[in-house]
């Protein structure tokens, strides 16, 4: 006996319907029936040709391929879930790393800023003098500043008036080490603020700290601006 495919046995199927139709076309007293009988019968299998225990495998051979694809399309929806769900957890874990480490880099700067401000010298101490040096003006800006804020101080006083606390802008009027406009703005943080550079980097530190947040945030705008 032939065994079919579950192809096979569609195919045999329907061809025994075809059949019983030639037959019964054939008894009507149609000729071209019996030759299409003849035709399909020479070269097919029917499913009536085969035991019934054969039958019985050739179904359950199909129901186990169709389980077997509904089984392999499960696990490929699961495995296209997880690693949908390993995606979006490494995200959400890369996300909260770089939260974590800003919100740390963020402290520590405040921590030092605040053990730089703690460690200044208090402008109002330093004794006036009637001239000063670019050296001197230079020391009392970094005791006044703080080791933490000086070197962006210093970058910005350096690009507005190369640590020349007399300086005027000739076009503008702007005046003293950090270019204050008009000087006389100055004057909040000392009536000698023509003459005295603490009194210039008391008003300058001052100004930095409350538009921008400290002199390094400023000289991350004058970089981008060529100003401040």
């Amino acid at each position: 006996m032939s065994r079919i495919s579950v192809r096979g046995f569609a195919v045999a199927s329907a061809t025994a319907v075809t059949t019983v139709g030639a037959v019964v076309g054939v008894a009507a007293g149609d000729p071209g029936a019996s030759n299409d009988l003849e035709t399909t019968a020479a070269g097919t299998t029917l499913l009536t040709d085969i035991p019934v225990g054969e039958q019985a495998q050739v179904q359950t051979a199909s129901v186990t391929q169709q389980a077997d694809a509904l089984a392999s399309a499960a696990d490929a929806d699961a495995k296209k879930s997880a690693e949908e769900t390993a995606r979006l957890q490494a995200a959400k874990d890369a996300k909260a790393k770089k939260e974590a480490a800003e919100a740390k880099a963020k402290a520590e700067r405040e921590a030092k800023e605040v053990a730089s401000r703690s460690a200044t010298r208090d402008p109002d101490s330093f004794t006036p003098q009637s001239s000063y040096s670019v050296s001197e003006v230079k020391a009392m800006a970094r005791q006044i500043v703080g080791a933490g804020q000086f070197q962006c101080f210093s970058n910005i006083v350096n690009h507005e008036s190369t640590w020349n606390y007399r300086a005027v802008n000739a076009s503008s009027g702007a005046y003293g080490l950090v270019q204050a406009l008009p000087g006389s703005k100055m004057s909040s943080a000392g009536a000698d603020w023509r003459t005295n550079p603490a009194t210039q980097i008391k008003w300058g530190l001052n100004y930095m700290n409350v538009r921008y947040g400290s002199p390094c945030d400023a000289w991350s705008f004058w970089q981008a601006n060529h100003y401040y």
